[in-house]
């Protein structure tokens, strides 16, 4: 009886310690995989934006990374004749968030570097005359022109988040966009 209770004690801790290992993880980028964003869509009414990083340090649980796209929209304002003249106003658009998990199984040996999917932000093809910064209610917003100025990355494993920053710039991000290692 003593026997069997000290085997059943040697396997609960083995696998508590087995399952500490797993849950124990210290997930950090690796050098220059620190995340990068990648905004594409100039001048259009919709602009997308894709991140990649290289993580290590993870354990061996689902990674969930969610992008969120925020901007405005500036739009020409048009009467009903038809006739087209610039608008005023920046319209707000967003916030535009997109989930992208990353299985367990694709992470080898704590490592792993992701792709996010696309996050498209896209300015409705109208608005009011008001909202656009027209002469009079009769006008209405047309023609968008998409700025992005705020993009935010979560990375979370087990759910917990271990990385959570926003880059952000009023007068619009484009291009690639460097994020930092650590918030």
């Amino acid at each position: 009886m003593r026997r069997a209770s000290l085997v059943f004690g040697l396997l609960i801790a083995t696998a508590a310690l087995a399952a500490s290992a797993a849950v124990a993880a210290s997930p950090h980028f690796k050098k220059g995989g620190e995340p990068t964003c990648t905004i594409t869509g100039t001048g259009t009414p919709s602009r997308t934006v894709t991140c990649t990083g290289t993580l290590a340090g993870l354990g061996q649980q689902d990674l969930t990374i969610t992008s969120t796209v925020s901007g405005f929209a500036v739009y020409q304002c048009q009467n009903p004749g038809g006739n087209i003249a610039p608008g005023q106003n920046k319209v707000l658009v967003g916030p535009q968030s997109t989930p992208t998990v990353v299985p367990a199984g694709s992470i080898k040996n704590g490592n792993v570097t992701f792709t996010t999917n696309p996050n498209t932000l896209s300015a409705p093809s109208t608005t009011t005359g008001a909202a656009a910064g027209c002469p009079n209610s009769g006008w209405t917003g047309v023609n968008p022109t998409l700025t992005i100025t705020s993009i935010e990355l979560s990375i979370a494993q087990g759910g917990s988040t271990f990385y959570d920053c926003t880059v952000s710039n009023q007068t619009g991000l484009s291009g690639t966009v460097q994020f930092p290692g650590s918030c």
